[in-house]
């Protein structure tokens, strides 16, 4: 009987093992990505791989110096602006430190301290030169440039907008606005420009609608012209939580500032009469561009200062029929003042015209098509754009490859299965078959 025993049980053990010996070699092995010659295969503890020539500040400005960029309380510091996969303007535009132009003759003379600039050609929109053009920097008043766009588009210039105590208050540069004060939309608009006036913008914003209405509109002209790097935080320049922009942003600002009369006459107005209030009496408002009147063809800009983005400037001159623009951000006063710093840029900017060299880059004359996509870096690919790491525990075997769905004997396992099936049947034929033999033979000796 133990003989016996010993038989059924090892009639079930073989064909029991023998299938699940199958359905082991069946089990697909978690596939893993198919690498090809010349891929490298990532892990998912690999950072995408990143361009080693990043521009610094080529998503945000540098740290600020002070409080000013605090947001109030209860309010979330704004993102940095999304990088373009692309810089606008094109390749060269990308680039860091100096681009200029190949085999150009022409050289800058003197020191030039600024950390970005870049020169233009107003009617082409033809970048001659740059430095950094892309670099995040902040704007200070040159901002006003995008504020003083909307202006022109959207109020009438005969407008009367009556002062309050609010303009008044406003910190820095101020123009003199006062409550109660009657001032045309014409008269803020060149005392915004030719004195930085603070109060003007507040004024002006306030026409618009209130400050975070002009904001929305400020920050909406910026995408129409492709300025991605621009993002206003208040309507003066004064900094702000998220302010931000480029000299390449504000080259695009200022040409198609240029392209409205009234901008082009404000900044070229050496003083203006302006209205007082109350028992004040008006006044002469004096422009401030020291180039205005002593550089040749200087046709107006731009001047700003705050004590994060330091010293900014923008401005433009004529020569024959070449109009050159030159922007110049983050700049020191030693050893020499912007205003004689963009006065070197636009001589080079004028010996480059001449030369007829090829431009580094292109002022775009409204956003691309392509809305920006989020980057590491200028002109680098973006981490959404680099192979993503797979994780094989959650792999659709039906998504791949032929080659990847095997077991682990290659592609034999399945053959193992439907062979095991058949010792299995077989296996317990011959067991059933030796138990009603055995059952025949306790029957006769019974009877016997």
């Amino acid at each position: 009987m133990r003989f016996a025993a010993r038989r059924t049980v090892t009639a079930f053990l073989v064909p029991l093992c023998a299938l699940l010996f199958g359905a082991v070699l069946a089990t697909p092995v978690a596939a893993q990505p198919v690498v090809r010659k010349g891929q490298q295969q990532t892990t998912g503890t690999q950072a995408p791989s990143q361009n080693s020539a990043q521009c610094q500040n080529h998503d945000r400005p540098p740290p600020p110096v002070d409080t000013s960029e605090e947001p109030k309380p209860g309010q979330p510091s704004p993102e940095p602006l999304p990088v373009p996969k692309e810089p606008v303007g094109g390749t060269r535009m990308g680039e860091c430190g100096l681009v200029v132009p190949n085999g150009a003759k022409a050289a800058i003379a003197g020191d030039i301290t600024s950390a970005s600039w870049v020169i233009a050609d107003l009617d082409t929109g033809e970048v001659l030169a740059a430095k950094d053009p892309h670099a995040r920097e902040r704007p200070a008043s040159l901002i006003k440039t995008l504020l003083a766009v909307v202006v022109i588009r959207e109020l009438r210039l005969d407008e009367v907008v009556t002062g309050t105590q609010e303009d008044a208050n406003q910190e820095g540069t101020k123009v003199g606005i006062g409550p109660g004060g009657q001032y045309t939309v014409r008269q803020l608009l060149f005392a915004l420009l030719m004195r930085s006036g603070n109060d003007a913008a507040h004024a002006l914003a306030a026409q618009l609608g209130g400050v975070p209405k002009a904001l929305d509109k400020m920050n909406a002209l910026a995408k129409e012209l492709g300025a991605f790097d621009t993002r206003a935080a208040t309507p003066s320049g004064l900094d702000g939580p998220g302010m931000s922009t480029s000299a390449y942003d504000l080259s695009l600002v200022f040409r198609a500032a240029m392209k409205h009369k009234e901008f082009a006459e404000a900044i070229g107005t050496k003083s203006l009469d302006f209205p007082g209030y109350g028992t004040k009496p008006g006044y002469k408002v004096i422009n401030d561009n020291k180039l205005l009147g002593r550089y040749q063809g200087f046709t107006g800009g731009k001047t700003g200062f705050t004590d994060d983005a330091r010293h900014t400037y923008v401005g433009g001159a004529k020569r024959g029929t070449a109009r050159i623009a030159v922007v110049l951000l983050r700049g020191e006063l030693n050893p020499n003042p912007l205003a004689e710093q963009a006065s070197r840029l636009l001589d080079y900017g004028f010996a480059l015209a001449a030369e007829n060299t090829k431009g580094v880059g292109q002022l775009v004359d409204h956003a691309p098509e392509a809305q920006p996509k989020q980057g590491t870096g200028l002109g680098t690919t973006s981490a959404s754009d680099s192979q993503q790491p797979t994780n094989a525990a959650n792999t659709n075997n039906d998504a791949l490859p032929p080659d990847a769905q095997r077991s682990a004997f290659g592609n034999f396992g399945a053959p193992l299965v439907g062979l095991a099936g058949v010792a299995i049947l077989v296996s317990f034929a011959l067991w059933f078959r030796r138990k009603r033999a055995r059952a025949a033979r306790a029957r006769r000796v019974a009877a016997g």
